[in-house]
């Protein structure tokens, strides 16, 4: 009797060990461009945020930022899906008032300015479907070069006089968005 329940032991637990490996969960890897949040106020014991955004952040990885985020073009503003920025409270973007809500961030590069783009299109992939129709703001702003250079492209948010910048940057070029309470 001992050697058969001996047996039954070790059947089993072969068994127990087959089935966990059949039914193990597969994980992808690391993104390449990985998803990344920033928001105002930035403190993580500050709940009450008035702004948020969710980007994924691409590496230069030596190549040329127009290259990446082409001058005159509808860029994704990151990789992978559209950033997508969250207002807590309305807000002013430029002189147009955008209502508290969850849109899609779209930029157009340029030498000298950027036109930042608010649209009410969600949960898109890139800027393939982009349609203008859909735009709640645009708002051109100047764009800067830094001595600095990000490696991977990164948004901040700073507190202004009027509510609070969201900054910009990826190599040596650096963007403001102002937006006001």
């Amino acid at each position: 009797m001992k050697k058969s329940t001996f047996i039954t032991s070790i059947a089993f637990a072969f068994i127990m060990l087959l089935s966990t490996n059949v039914n193990a969960q597969k994980f992808s890897g690391l993104d390449k461009s990985p998803m990344d949040a920033a928001s105002f106020p930035s403190s993580y014991k500050e709940s009450n945020k008035l702004i948020k955004v969710v980007y994924s952040r691409p590496q230069l990885k030596g190549r040329e930022l127009g290259n990446l985020a082409p001058n005159g073009k509808v860029w994704r503003t990151g990789a992978n899906e559209a950033a997508e920025l969250t207002l807590y409270k309305d807000m002013k973007l430029g002189d147009g008032l955008v209502k508290a809500g969850t849109y899609s961030l779209f930029t157009i590069p340029g030498d000298k300015e950027w036109t930042i783009i608010l649209s009410s299109d969600l949960n898109v992939w890139g800027a393939y479907t982009y349609n203008e129709a859909n735009d709640v703001s645009r708002i051109k702003v100047a764009s800067t070069e830094s001595k600095e250079s990000l490696e991977a492209f990164s948004i901040a948010f700073e507190e202004s006089d009027t509510g609070v910048h969201m900054h910009l940057g990826w190599g040596t070029t650096r963007v403001a968005v102002p937006f006001s309470k």
